[in-house]
C-alpha cells in the first residue's frame, strides 16, 4: 500500500491549476520514493540490472517530466470533467486508469 500512496503523492503534481508549475518533490520525497520502489522490487523478488544510482536518476527523471507536464494532464480532461472534479477525484482517475493499463496491483 506503501507503493501507491507513493504513486498517489508523485501523481498529484499532474492535477489542478494551483499545480501548475509546482516544484518537483523534495529531496526527501524522491529519496522515499526511491526506498520504497527498491523495497518493492525486492518484496517481488523482481531483477533488475540497474544499479542504486542509476535507479534513483530515474525517479528523479520521472518526477521531473511528470512537473514539466501537469499542465498537459490537466487540459487533456475534457470540460465539465476538468472543472468538476476536486484535484484529488483527477489523481484517483489518473490511478485507475495507469493501474488498469498496467495491471499494477
Amino acid at each position: 500500500m506503501n507503493y501507491l500512496k507513493g504513486v498517489l503523492f508523485i501523481m498529484v503534481l499532474f492535477v489542478g491549476i494551483e499545480t501548475v508549475g509546482a516544484a518537483v518533490l523534495p529531496d526527501n520525497d524522491r529519496k522515499n520514493v526511491w526506498a520504497e520502489y527498491m523495497q518493492l522490487i525486492s518484496t517481488r523478488r523482481t531483477t533488475t540490472t540497474l544499479l542504486k544510482p542509476e535507479l534513483r536518476a530515474a525517479v528523479d527523471a520521472i518526477d521531473t517530466w511528470v512537473n514539466d507536464n501537469a499542465s498537459s494532464y490537466n487540459s487533456a480532461i475534457p470540460l465539465p470533467a476538468r472543472t468538476s472534479l476536486t484535484q484529488k477525484q483527477k489523481v484517483e482517475l489518473l490511478l485507475f486508469i495507469v493501474k488498469r493499463r498496467w495491471e499494477i496491483e
